[in-house]
């Protein structure tokens, strides 16, 4: 596996196998990998001739209240699981060199971002938006993978890539899970034992909204109310959003129709953690 740390040398790598025909598959992390990570990498590893996994952990999408200098960096572990996967190589840029002294350009997806992760975090998208702009003018990938954790930032990066023109055609995997229903994230490195015990209190209160609508349950508030019961068992568990939504523009359902997405977030201790499932109607 080779290893690529400034800009001009990764441009270069992805040039040539351009012009030599290869197919270039990308999959963008901010590192402390997880098997969430690796059925990305396993999918994209089938699907292209050759592989690009950049870590990089990027300043612009943290505010300065969150928690960038405490992000965890296992920098030899994630490489050496991009080696078990056949990864060619791990770009792992500085983040002087992708935002140097003189950079001021910042891409905003407005419409997408408003709501949401956007409302609770109003510098993350525009810091999401302008990193993996950057990333795929630098990787020129033929097709990146995103997991469906991570919702509203797969459509954020679809709208994006749609708007723009750049080429790159955007797969989404479902999210990965703990046996007790948790999304694998990086963040849960950080719950103590007694939080870990109630974080998949979040993918229960989905998956309540979720059996409703499978039993023809169309009223949203009442969907919404029910899927705040599970969380009501740990009075310590903060509820910022559960939300059901058009899967497209992300905006709120009045009533359920034909699909949603059901979206949530919630607070436990210091860490804050996020969540979804696709509904289809049965038909």
């Amino acid at each position: 596996m080779k290893i690529i740390r400034t800009v001009p040398s990764m441009t270069a790598w992805s040039e040539r196998l351009r012009r030599e025909g290869v197919t270039i598959g990308f999959v963008p992390t901010m590192g402390a990998l997880h098997d969430g990570h690796r059925a990305l990498i396993r999918t994209s590893r089938l699907r292209c001739d050759a592989l690009v996994v950049s870590i990089f952990v990027n300043p612009a999408q943290f505010s300065p209240t969150e928690d960038l200098s405490k992000y965890p960096r296992p920098i030899a572990r994630d490489r050496a699981l991009c080696r078990e996967e056949g990864v060619d190589v791990c770009f792992e840029p500085t983040a002087g060199g992708m935002y140097p002294a003189d950079f001021q350009t910042i891409v905003t997806v407005p419409v997408i971002a408003r709501r949401w992760e956007g409302a609770a975090r109003p510098h993350h998208f525009a810091g999401v938006a302008t990193v993996v702009t950057k990333l795929f003018r630098i990787v020129q990938p033929h097709l990146a993978w995103f997991g469906q954790k991570d919702y509203q930032q797969a459509a954020l990066v679809r709208q994006l890539v749609h708007d723009l023109n750049l080429g790159v055609k955007i797969q989404i995997r479902p999210t990965v899970r703990e046996r007790d229903g948790l999304a694998m994230s990086s963040r849960n490195v950080y719950l103590s034992a007694n939080e870990r015990r109630m974080a998949p209190l979040l993918s229960q209160a989905l998956r309540v909204g979720r059996r409703m609508i499978a039993d023809r349950v169309r009223d949203v508030a009442a969907i919404e109310q029910a899927m705040r019961q599970p969380l009501k068992r740990e009075p310590t568990i903060h509820v910022e959003y559960l939300a059901v939504c058009d899967p497209d523009g992300l905006e709120p359902l009045p009533v359920v129709a034909t699909h949603a997405v059901l979206l949530g977030a919630v607070q436990i201790g210091s860490v804050r953690l996020i969540d979804n499932m696709l509904v289809r109607i049965p038909s």
